[in-house]
């Protein structure tokens, strides 16, 4: 693995429909959150290695040099979608409000292998790392091959080879960073079928572009990579069907998600991050709460 800070040299072009190794222009990431690093803990350890990097940004109450810690969403269009009313990362960003920007980095219909070639982009080797990525991908890449979208299928043992070297590079990115892997959703294949045919009548596919069978078997591997890797993982897809009726409780064409859905995935997402860690009423504020300012000597407080 290369260093933090650094980046492998590369000389080989990529082979068609497969991102490079490593990009050498890192520069176009913004996505800067702690700037302490500390040595990598096993999850199940005590969580107070992420209180190391939120307590040096403190600087002290009310420091102006304070930099909020970041927390990234990356993943296909169920993260994307993350910030509509009722959505699970606006809902993130409420149970963090003050204590951490959540930044969205999703995109709709990708799946992990055209993630690849975005993560030097997005999480560049330099500069401050965010403190905690969830990592949402699979929903697409179960999509079946020889159906209407065989365009996003990637092979399953890809897929987890992929999330694999996300990972991985995060872990460059930080030793300290909160890695959270989410499973595809489970699909409600005659939901699918009804949203197609809502939209293209008669034209709509005869043959299913998607299983919950398929699906079951990506969040397999992603739970598999999750405990092999030592990172945190939501089982969305298990997690859906414990519940009676989750087809149209959870999902709103089949796939995506009904604010149910989105309030039970920022539940679970929540609770990861407080398992490691990141327990909001613990982080501290970027600036003094408006009850410690003097209307009189305002400037004390930012002192």
């Amino acid at each position: 693995m290369a260093m933090p800070g650094s980046c492998p040299s590369t000389t080989a072009a990529p082979s068609a429909g497969h991102p490079p190794i490593c990009l050498t222009d890192a520069s176009a990431g913004l996505l800067h959150s702690s700037p302490t690093l500390t040595p990598h803990t096993p999850a199940n350890s005590s969580p107070s290695h992420i209180a190391l990097p939120l307590l040096a940004l403190a600087g002290g109450a009310g420091s102006q040099d304070m930099l909020r810690p970041r927390l990234v969403l990356f993943g296909d269009s169920i993260t994307e979608q993350s910030f509509r009313p009722g959505g699970w990362g606006a809902a993130l960003a409420d149970t963090y409000s003050r204590k951490a920007d959540v930044v969205v980095r999703g995109y709709g219909g990708y799946n992990s292998r055209w993630a690849l070639f975005l993560i030097q982009r997005i999480f560049p080797l330099v500069g401050l790392p965010p403190v905690a990525t969830t990592i949402f991908f699979g929903a697409n890449d179960a999509a079946l091959p020889g159906r209407t979208s065989q365009r996003q299928h990637v092979p399953v043992e890809e897929y987890k080879q992929n999330l694999k070297t996300i990972v991985n590079h995060l872990k460059d990115c930080s030793k300290s960073m909160v890695i959270l892997l989410i499973t595809p959703p489970p699909i409600d294949e005659d939901g699918r079928e009804r949203y197609a045919r809502s939209q293209y009548g008669e034209d709509a596919r005869r043959l299913p572009e998607r299983t919950n069978e398929m699906a079951g078997v990506y969040a397999g591997q992603c739970m598999e990579l999750a405990k092999e890797m030592d990172v945190q993982c939501v089982d969305l897809w298990s997690k859906m069907q414990a519940t009676e009726g989750w087809q149209k409780l959870y999902l709103s064409d089949g796939l995506h998600l009904t604010p149910e859905g989105n309030a039970l995935v920022h539940k679970e997402v929540v609770q990861t991050l407080r398992g490691a860690g990141l327990k909001a009423e613990d982080m501290p504020h970027d600036f003094p709460h408006h009850s410690k300012i003097d209307g009189a000597h305002p400037e004390r407080a930012f002192q």
